[in-house]
């Protein structure tokens, strides 16, 4: 396991040097990793540390934050299709920031910090009306939010999002619109050094979060009862691991708009990859970085127009949610 991790690594490192000679100057990988070891020309410095390099870390930092929000919300509601953009989250906080571009803050201050904040503020909002929403008494008689209320609920409340979505376009000038619209497919053209930094302060906090309560998610995996018998207090430590998920994927879709599919799939896939029981967190946001730099490479590379991230991940994300079904409908037919 801890070699597969190391490899893991080894791969975002090599793909986050490939994203960075991408563009429309390319730049050798021996340049690359000349230039980051402190040598190449003026104008080598200049095009990858302040043209390229805002653009690969914020791809990092927003995949490996989705991976490991969709790690802990996975492991909790024991679900693999409880990831934030699934139950709504990222359709909260695309709610608010399309609230913000749509009302004509397509420059300046309203759309540099607005929209992000607002976007923040939409996916905590939505988690909290869908975990009330979800709030009630199980078949056990135990009191609170059950993983399949809160993943049905989750699904309702994203539909009603996505309708309010679309009802702000349409309310919209059409400059608004596009611009709203641009945001969000989930793009990385627009992205800065200002960008990635509260995105990367959040997903430090959460991972450290998620780190010390390790033995507790360890735990919450297990069910309601031998969680219980370990001492564990299901509620709050459900509520405070579910809040650090929200925070990472609200603050991933606040720098880039909505990257779909990337919580959904990288805890699936390092859950598999390193075979361990439940998702684990590192290998989730491993994954879930490489899938997005992956993506962004991808998207500069095989297509003759520069698209953004969001719709490549998209068209990756569609036939493993249906791969998921698939799975979960055989081994539910063999039980």
């Amino acid at each position: 396991m801890v070699l597969i991790t190391l490899a893991l690594a080894v791969l975002l490192f090599g793909l986050f040097c490939l994203d960075i000679a991408t563009g429309d100057t390319h730049i050798p990988l021996g340049r690359v990793l000349d230039v980051l070891t402190g040598g190449g020309t003026r104008s080598q410095r200049f095009i990858i540390w302040e043209s390229r390099m805002p653009r690969a870390l914020t791809a990092v930092v927003v995949g490996a934050a989705l991976g490991l929000a969709g790690a802990i919300t996975q492991s909790i509601l024991h679900n693999p299709l409880a990831s934030p953009d699934m139950l709504g989250i990222t359709s909260g906080a695309g709610l608010g920031a399309v609230a913000v571009l749509s009302a004509g803050s397509t420059t300046g201050f309203a759309a540099d910090v607005g929209a992000p904040l607002a976007a923040l503020v939409g996916g905590l909002l939505t988690s909290v009306v869908i975990y009330v929403l979800a709030w009630g008494r199980s078949p056990s008689g135990d009191t609170g939010a059950t993983g399949l209320r809160l993943v049905l609920i989750g699904i309702g409340v994203n539909a009603l999002l996505v309708a309010g979505i679309s009802w702000l376009l349409t309310r919209a000038t059409l400059q608004d619109a596009a611009h709203a619209q641009q945001w969000l497919t989930g793009s990385l053209n627009t992205v800065n050094r200002t960008t990635v930094i509260p995105a990367a302060i959040a997903l430090a906090v959460v991972l450290v979060v998620s780190t010390v309560s390790a033995r507790t998610l360890a735990a919450l995996r297990l069910g309601a009862e031998s969680t219980r018998v370990l001492g564990v207090r299901i509620q709050t430590q459900q509520a405070l691991l579910l809040g650090t998920a929200v925070v990472a994927a609200s603050m991933a879709t606040a720098a880039v708009g909505p990257v779909v599919f990337i919580a959904l799939a990288a805890p699936q896939i390092a859950r598999r990859s390193l075979r361990t029981p439940g998702e684990p967190l590192i290998g989730s946001a491993l994954f879930g970085a490489i899938l997005v730099v992956g993506a962004d490479v991808a998207s500069r590379t095989f297509f003759p127009v520069d698209l953004p991230v969001g719709i490549v991940t998209a068209a990756f994300g569609g036939p493993f949610l249906l791969y998921l079904l698939v799975r979960m409908n055989r081994k539910a037919t063999l039980s």
